[in-house]
């Protein structure tokens, strides 16, 4: 049972880097799990998949189901999915991917075309909010 006095959880993917920009990867309160946007990374930090958008996107979907799985969770618990994204026609291009990601209903979310991610090489980010009974 969910109380207002749930000690929120956190969670480090890649506790050097994460220190390092100053942030948690994810934090549970209770039924709730927020995910900050996931990138594609290697574990030193540096960029992956250069040039390749569908790969980067695969690549968060990784990270992000790793993240998942530390809470005993799957994609099937995401109630929020906001993608950014530096090249909006590359991701609609491939946004069906993300029918191999969720299997049994779309969560709610936003499509949002940035400028630019943390890094310059960075096409795309996926951040979640997951609800868990």
């Amino acid at each position: 049972m969910e109380t207002s006095q749930s000690k929120p959880e956190y969670f480090l993917l890649r506790p050097e880097i994460e220190k390092a920009y100053g942030y948690s990867h994810a934090v549970k309160i209770g039924n709730h799990i927020k995910i900050s946007g996931a990138v594609s990374m290697d574990d030193e930090g540096n960029p992956t998949a250069v040039g390749d958008f569908l790969q980067q996107m695969k690549n968060c979907y990784t990270d992000l189901d790793n993240i998942l799985k530390h809470f005993n969770c799957t994609f099937d618990d995401v109630v929020k999915e906001d993608v950014f994204t530096t090249n909006m026609p590359l991701f609609l291009e491939h946004a069906g991917y993300r029918t191999e990601i969720y299997k049994t209903h779309f969560p709610t979310g936003s499509w949002l075309g940035v400028k630019e991610l943390a890094l310059p090489e960075l096409l795309i980010e996926i951040e979640l909010d997951v609800y868990k009974v």
